[in-house]
Parts: C-alpha cells; sequence; structure tokens
C-alpha cells in the first residue's frame, strides 16, 4: 500500500468511529480530541519504547510496539486529512529540507 492508500484505509476506519461516537454521545470527535487522542498514544508509545529499551517490563513488546506505532500514524494521517494537508508532499518537502540541512554541516 502506498500513502493514499494507507490514508483512504485510516479515513475509513475514522468514519466508522464517527459514526459510533454519534450514536453513542451524540457528536463525533473534533480535531481537537483527535490530537488528544494522539496525545494519550505517544504517551502510551513512549512507555513501550521505555520497555524496549529495558527500562520497563511489558510482555509482547514488539507486538505492542508495532500496534502503537500504527495507532499514531493513523491519527496522523487523518488529522493531516481533516486540516486538508498533503501529508505524502509535505513529507518529501521536509525530508528534503534535512537533507539540505545536513549537507551544508558535511554530514
Amino acid at each position: 500500500m502506498d500513502i493514499k492508500q494507507l490514508t483512504q484505509k485510516a479515513l475509513e476506519i475514522r468514519t466508522k468511529y464517527s459514526e459510533h461516537e454519534k450514536r453513542k454521545t451524540g457528536k463525533e470527535w473534533s480535531n481537537l480530541n483527535l490530537m488528544e487522542g494522539l496525545v494519550g498514544d505517544i504517551g502510551d508509545l513512549m512507555k513501550l519504547v521505555m520497555a524496549k529499551e529495558g527500562l520497563r517490563e511489558v510482555k509482547n513488546i514488539d507486538e505492542k510496539l508495532a500496534h502503537e506505532l500504527a495507532d499514531c500514524l493513523w491519527s496522523i494521517l487523518v488529522l493531516s486529512e481533516k486540516y486538508e494537508i498533503d501529508i505524502e508532499q509535505n513529507f518529501l518537502k521536509t525530508m528534503d529540507e534535512l537533507e539540505k540541512r545536513l549537507k551544508k554541516q558535511n554530514i
């Protein structure tokens, strides 16, 4: 799958969650709520990285780490669409900028 296909899949899942939220609470999560979810996932990811580095004890660490990384990517893809950001184009632009910065520093 390419990034566009991943984004489409992320949006399909987000739509299903949105429908669930509307049934359960009468409204769907806002962009701010989605970001709050990502921040929570980042916290979970940090704990798993700590476990992977031997600072915490977690069973099935590789499986949980892979899941949390995918969860974070899902949130980023959804947020990029919500804010009308072409994540693929901007990722490539950012990588080019970083590459130029490294080249200037002879790295």
